[in-house]
């Protein structure tokens, strides 16, 4: 089976997911290219058939409303597309950190590829922290990806990160600006996009103080199982046993995180409360979901049904707080 990751660079301790070469701190961006597997660039070429005209031999002609993405380095194909997509660089996706690291402090901690260069992401830590109860500490990130297959629109999302579990959480809340998306049929233009974030960044406190919300409010063992039936399985109560569950296993594992088997579990931010519910979710999304591979983990959790579960894990521990 062929691994979804070509290439990943890191800094600091192991990534969350636990893939990548390490570098040492505070590397140019060229390195980063380099070690992370983005130091090339996407070609591309039209769309041509072989045709068969009646009165003469075989010609090959270009069909002008379609475009093959290619790599410079190895002439891999990546996609067939519509001949007016935009085509964001590997390089860019890093290039985007150069100011924000150079002026605002962010620090880029892990870079990489995806299935082979359709996909590939940069993370940068913002330098916002905070700690909840019992020294239950979340940083923010920014991260940046993008696909060249139609997959996923260029997308900027801050992050937050717990550390004691390595567990990822979008910020999103509801009526708050979430993660930029920049779809692949206009351009890519970087500096808009900052000006957007400045505005989600800042919203930073705000999430936050509703996390500290969450880590306040007690949970009661019935209202535990209702919430992990509504994210895993889609039920408002405890089913009837002779109609069976879906997610049964997951069900099982993420109670049995939320009882002090997960990561941080103990602490007292997590133990009991609404947060601690939450964590249990991002965990198993992030380190124990099953899935082919860790690069596939990795893919579901930042860009796929992983994502979408943890939001619904965030909407209904929110509810639950509320």
């Amino acid at each position: 089976m062929a691994h979804l990751v070509e290439q990943m660079a890191y800094v600091g301790a192991a990534p969350w997911h636990a893939l990548g070469h390490q570098l040492p701190p505070k590397q140019p961006l060229e390195v980063w290219a380099q070690k992370a597997g983005m130091d090339w660039t996407i070609r591309e070429t039209p769309v041509r058939y072989l045709a068969q005209p009646e009165d003469g031999g075989p010609a090959i002609m270009a069909f002008d409303e379609q475009k093959v993405l290619y790599r410079s380095d190895t002439n891999a194909p990546l996609s067939v597309v519509s001949g007016r997509y935009q085509v964001v660089q590997p390089k860019e996706v890093l290039e985007f950190y150069r100011d924000l690291s150079e002026i605002s402090g962010f620090e880029l901690e892990t870079a990489g590829v995806l299935k082979a260069g359709k996909k590939f992401w940069a993370l940068a830590r913002t330098g916002k922290e905070t700690a909840l109860k019992g020294n239950d500490v979340v940083k923010g990130y920014l991260l940046l990806a993008t696909s060249c297959d139609g997959t996923l629109a260029t997308t900027a999302t801050p992050t937050t990160v717990r550390v004691v579990c390595n567990n990822t959480l979008s910020i999103a809340l509801n009526g708050a600006v979430g993660a930029i998306k920049v779809p692949h049929s206009t351009s890519f233009d970087a500096q808009a996009v900052k000006r957007q974030l400045g505005i989600a960044v800042s919203q930073w406190d705000s999430f936050m103080y509703r996390m500290k919300t969450l880590s306040e409010c007690k949970v009661k063992s019935h209202e535990a199982l209702n919430y992990f039936l509504k994210v895993l399985c889609h039920q408002d109560a405890t089913p009837d046993q002779s109609t069976g569950l879906s997610n049964e296993r997951a069900l099982k594992k993420v109670l049995a995180m939320y009882d002090g088997h997960g990561r941080g579990a103990e602490l007292s931010a997590a133990k009991g409360t609404a947060w601690g519910l939450l964590c249990s979710i991002t965990e198993f999304v992030d380190h124990e979901r099953r899935a082919r591979s860790q690069e596939y983990r990795l893919d579901s959790a930042w860009f796929g049904q992983g994502a979408n579960l943890k939001q619904r894990a965030l909407d209904h521990a929110l509810q639950l707080a509320s």
